[in-house]
């Protein structure tokens, strides 16, 4: 799994990441919106391996043959959330209908001074939250993120919000636990994604089974979840169409316990129990999936 998102090279290019944030500053949203059609056909036409990569994923959680029609929709999803990421980074939040949970469960925890892992994926929009928190929610959110995938992309994207860039907690860097342990220590939830492995990580996964067959996930939010003492929770921004967006979260635990002698079969425990929310989602949301490789190694 690690191998074959990595591989894959960013197809973004400056002038277009910086025409389409202009045109969605100064010509509004639905003109925007406009754009996306090209872009899809775009992709669907020229991304090879993200096209066969969005048929294999469909074909598992359609339980149907997906044509490219289902394709094209995945895509158009997918562009949806990056067009609107400029409107959650400024701040235009009117332009977006999110709805929230009516408890606020990391917020509930960082009242009582204790801060929670919040375990993402690569499913809807994680900048839903985390824009939220800086505007509209008092609640103190650090995201610990891996920044050199698509680093054109990032680079717009902070330029959009400077203050977006302080938020940020390096993935990979010397004291990127110490910066984790001290930020949960103040009471703000830490937001990381758990659904891709990373290099650094490739001798450090677990076993579980999601739609039906097992891949391999990262252990090390679990392992700074229980080491950290913190509730662990899944969260998902989920993009409903238009411009509604839901936020959901799940309590995983509010303290993981992994037993010394039973550590790995703990550890695949709770994977299962986040592959389990995770297979929820994205059954109820199918197009919001967006891992856009061969996630469960079924291509030589």
């Amino acid at each position: 799994m690690t191998k074959s998102w990595h591989s894959q090279r960013e197809r973004s290019n400056p002038l277009t990441l910086q025409v389409i944030k202009w045109i969605a500053l100064n010509l509004g949203r639905p003109v925007a919106r406009l754009l996306l059609y090209p872009i899809t056909f775009y992709f669907l036409v020229f991304a090879t391996e993200q096209r066969q990569a969005s048929l294999l994923y469909l074909n598992r959680v359609l339980n149907r043959k997906p044509g490219y029609l289902d394709v094209a929709k995945h895509i158009h999803c997918f562009a949806s959330t990056i067009l609107d990421r400029v409107y959650l980074l400024t701040g235009q939040f009117e332009k977006l209908d999110i709805i929230f949970p009516e408890e606020n469960m990391p917020l509930k925890f960082s009242q009582q001074g204790k801060g929670c892992i919040l375990l993402g994926s690569h499913i809807g929009s994680f900048e839903v939250l985390r824009s939220y928190g800086v505007r509209k929610c008092p609640l103190p959110i650090k995201i610990l993120m891996y920044e050199g995938h698509n680093p054109m992309i990032v680079k717009v994207l902070y330029a959009l919000n400077s203050n977006i860039s302080e938020m940020v907690i390096p993935l990979g860097a010397p004291d990127s636990l110490l910066q984790v342990k001290d930020a949960v220590d103040a009471g703000s939830a830490v937001g990381m994604l758990g659904d891709r492995i990373m290099e650094m990580d490739s001798n450090k996964t677990g076993h579980c089974t999601l739609l039906g067959k097992e891949i391999e996930l990262p252990v090390a939010p679990i392992l700074i979840a229980a080491s950290l003492k913190v509730p662990l929770i899944a969260f998902f921004g989920i993009y409903l169409g238009g411009n509604r967006y839901q936020i959901h979260f799940e309590l995983l635990s509010e303290k993981i316990m992994l037993d010394r002698n039973n550590r790995q079969q703990d550890l695949d425990y709770w994977l299962q129990q986040y592959a389990n929310i995770i297979e929820k989602h994205i059954k109820q949301a199918p197009y919001n999936w967006f891992n856009f490789y061969d996630y469960w190694q079924e291509q030589e």
